[in-house]
């Protein structure tokens, strides 16, 4: 693949139409963990707004929870897909893809239109979900089987580390 090096909105775009080059190119761009940051944290901040409610310190407390859950799914991926399904690939090469991945998130600022809450949810959830496939399956470097076996764990490790949280949560209290 010719190294092809496009803007930060250009990738945004990209990723938005699922253009699998452009996941190729932020994964193997070093340089693109920042913008993949920033588009994390974007993200972040249009969910904020969308939500309203949040304000300001609010707003700031989602994004920095944006950011670490960012980091966190992109290790849980990265260590199921390259230990078990063989990925070819670094953590950060999968953490660059799956930031991308978020850039349907940004729809999210819809929601401030009564009528297109639910609607631009479910959109963007769905959108999310492909983006995030290809992001797992282009940085790790494995089949669409492998690709769903590795996010179906990962996520059953998530839930499964929610639900040990959830239980320390509980036994502390009176």
């Amino acid at each position: 693949m010719p190294e092809t090096r496009h803007s930060l909105v250009e990738r945004m775009i990209g990723a938005m139409f699922l253009n699998i080059d452009v996941f190729e190119e932020v994964e193997h761009d070093r340089n693109a963990t920042g913008q993949a940051a920033t588009v994390v944290l974007m993200v972040a901040v249009a969910s904020g707004i969308g939500a309203s409610g949040l304000g300001l310190y609010g707003t700031m407390v989602s994004s920095m929870g944006a950011l670490i859950d960012w980091v966190v799914w992109a290790g849980i991926c990265y260590v199921v897909g390259d230990q078990l399904f063989g990925g070819k690939a670094t953590w950060g090469e999968l953490l660059r893809t799956l930031g991308f991945a978020q850039t349907p998130g940004l729809l999210l600022l819809l929601v401030l239109v009564p009528i297109l809450h639910d609607p631009v949810i479910v959109l963007v959830l769905l959108w999310s979900a492909v983006a995030g496939f290809i992001a797992v399956r282009q940085g790790l470097d494995i089949g669409n089987v492998k690709t769903l076996f590795t996010i179906i764990l990962a996520t059953g490790v998530v839930g499964f580390m929610e639900w040990i949280q959830q239980v320390r949560i509980l036994s502390d209290l009176p």
